[in-house]
């Protein structure tokens, strides 16, 4: 019997929080989630932090993906951290891709960020992190999809 068409598929939510309105890297990541048969959900450019914590919810996502370019991280990503803890959405995996400082890296990974991916991480990278680490929640197997 084939299991896998059964179980659940992998839902990421992949944002562009702030003012930055370039978006091209994250059509590509959601392409590639997409295509590795998950399922994805682009909420567009300008969100902010209430914007994607309430589509996360709404969605029931495993996974949120934010496409940071302006430089705005060390802003958005804490103000996401927290909605998520005040929404008690401590089972989502958070990642941040785009232009991240590598001093600011660390930071953001003791706020509960998982993963970081700079410009040139190869999409499978991110694929297989994402299946690795995902965090089982309504029903998702603890199997990676």
């Amino acid at each position: 019997m084939n299991q896998v068409a059964t179980d659940p598929k992998i839902r990421v939510l992949v944002a562009k929080p702030g003012l930055d309105g370039h978006d091209r890297g994250a059509k590509v990541i959601a392409r590639a989630l997409r295509d590795a048969g998950m399922e994805v959900i682009y909420t567009g450019l300008r969100q902010t932090p209430e914007m994607i914590v309430n589509a996360s919810l709404q969605e029931d996502v495993h996974v949120i993906g934010l496409s940071i370019l302006s430089g705005a991280h060390n802003a958005i990503v804490p103000r996401v951290m927290d909605l998520l803890k005040q929404n008690k959405m401590d089972d989502v995996l958070v990642l941040v891709g785009g232009i991240i400082p590598d001093q600011d890296i660390e930071g953001l990974k003791k706020i509960g960020v998982s993963g970081i991916f700079q410009p040139g991480t190869p999409m499978g990278n991110i694929v297989k992190f994402i299946r690795e680490h995902v965090k089982p929640h309504s029903g998702l197997a603890d199997d990676p999809i």
